[in-house]
């Protein structure tokens, strides 16, 4: 128990080490709240232009679209 303590002290740094560490979290976390929320509105938006967009035919002849 006592080498944990030892760890958990950082060499008597630990005032500076997990408020650090507590920052970088919160970061970490807020930038992948908004990389998520992002990509949703992208992805309604891309639907959205998906139904606006009126839809092409394949002609019976080679496959090519009209």
């Amino acid at each position: 128990m006592d080498a944990l303590n030892h760890y958990l002290a950082m060499g008597g740094y630990w005032q500076f080490v997990w408020p650090a560490y507590a920052i970088a979290v919160v970061v970490l976390v807020a930038l992948l709240v908004g990389t998520l929320r992002a990509v949703r509105a992208n992805e309604a938006a891309v639907a959205a232009l998906d139904r606006e967009r009126p839809r092409r035919r394949r002609s019976a002849r080679d496959g090519e679209l009209q």
